[in-house]
């Protein structure tokens, strides 16, 4: 038939929350790079406390030498970027401990970094935590699921494959 054709690679894949807080579109951030979604989809937490969880089942592929961002990649493909705070580096890792390092493979719910929100906030700097799919362009679409309030594990983004034809 004609739509043997199609293939459909998994359907959709969910990144969970990777921590407690508030859920805003990435436009309300305050790097005009992630507003405009340069380095992909997602979603922007305002986090309620300072730990960051695995979103899922994957692999650790990169720890800023800083702590203060993680890459990520699931076991289904999904690449993700988590960065506490904006322009934190500046900060050379003073309020972060990460508990993870690269190749570390990590289940979902594993405490990966801990954070100290207040501390971060006296020297200047917000919290804003940008979720960003860096691989966004391999989907056909990303949506983000939570609103306002969001803990950590619950569903934070529906990522939807291309159909491709073979």
């Amino acid at each position: 038939m004609l739509f043997d054709k199609f293939k459909k690679n998994g359907g959709a894949k969910y990144v969970s929350s990777p921590m407690n807080g508030e859920v805003f579109p990435l436009s309300k951030s305050a790097d005009e790079a992630h507003q405009q979604e340069m380095i992909g989809k997602g979603a922007l937490i305002i986090p309620s406390e300072g730990a960051v969880y695995a979103p899922f089942n994957g692999l650790v592929e990169m720890v800023f030498e800083t702590q203060h961002a993680i890459g990520l990649l699931s076991d289904d493909g999904v690449e993700l970027m988590i960065h506490v705070g904006f322009e934190t580096v500046k900060l050379e890792g003073r309020h972060y401990k990460a508990h993870v390092k690269e190749k570390q493979k990590i289940k979902e719910g594993d405490l990966l970094l801990e954070f100290d929100i207040e501390g971060i906030k006296a020297e200047g700097y917000p919290v804003e935590t940008p979720i960003i799919v860096t691989n966004t362009a391999s989907y056909q679409s990303i949506v983000v699921l939570a609103d306002g309030k969001v803990k950590k594990n619950e569903r934070l983004l529906e990522i939807k494959e291309s159909v491709i034809l073979h």
